[in-house]
């Protein structure tokens, strides 16, 4: 049985709760939102990515993880309307409303109604028998949510089913959550990258993880996806 296609949490997998959102390889409808993305996640980055060029690289695989459009405005929860039926109080509500609805199309003036909202991506290299994660970011606001773990995930079980040995990757020096998080799913540090990135010349670890294609290290994987999940909730994930 391959990594994808694990059941959930075995007996209980069809207990868990369903989450709107699902991990799927970038398409070119994708490409506007997925800048927005970067620019969100990485505002210093430059040379920012070209993903449409990036579609085309034969080493690159990109995620994407969207929100399944819920209707017109898949803006943040508002407040409940007041028990008061006074004019002002509702005035005063459809104002924040209005507020609300304008930040979020400026923030996210790509998506269209009837669109999935793209919150996350992940791009993978493949070189020879490893696969290298170049980049993972959410939007602000989607954070907190386990989304960029399901990323994460999602990138790993890719990488094993195209047989790559291990992944690795760089991460700012001063990136304690990130780095948290890779050491969960088994990367190490292996060297430090010095002046790696350009915004601020700060160093970068190089983490990779064991081999990725090894029982234990799949029995591993599987754990940790049926733990998050048990958390967070079930996401559709599609490696490709």
């Amino acid at each position: 049985m391959t990594m994808a296609n694990l059941p959930a949490s075995g007996a209980v997998g069809e207990q868990l709760r369903a989450r709107p959102f699902v991990v799927r390889p970038m398409e070119e409808r994708d490409l506007n939102q997925a800048s927005e993305v970067e620019k969100d996640a990485f505002p210093t980055l430059f040379p920012t990515t070209s993903f449409r060029r990036e579609l085309r690289n034969k080493i690159a695989r990109y995620l994407i993880l969207a929100r399944r459009d819920e209707g017109d405005n898949p803006t943040p929860e508002l407040p409940p309307m007041p028990d008061s039926t006074e004019g002002g109080s509702e005035r005063l509500l459809g104002r924040i409303a209005s507020g609300a609805r304008r930040i979020w199309r400026q923030r996210n003036p790509s998506w269209r109604p009837g669109q999935d909202l793209v919150v996350g991506f992940a791009g993978l290299w493949y070189v020879a028998d490893e696969a290298h994660l170049v980049s993972i970011g959410t939007r602000t606001e989607y954070r907190g949510l386990g989304l960029g773990e399901a990323l994460l995930i999602t990138a790993l079980e890719q990488a094993t089913e195209l047989e790559s040995q291990v992944m690795t990757l760089e991460v700012r020096v001063s990136n304690s959550v990130a780095q948290n998080l890779y050491r969960k799913y088994g990367f190490a540090e292996r060297g430090i990258r010095k002046g790696y990135y350009s915004d601020n010349r700060e160093d970068a670890l190089i983490m990779t993880t064991p081999p990725i294609q090894a029982a234990r290290y799949r029995k591993r994987l599987g754990e940790l996806t049926i733990a998050h999940e048990e958390r967070w909730g079930r996401s559709e994930r599609r490696a490709f």
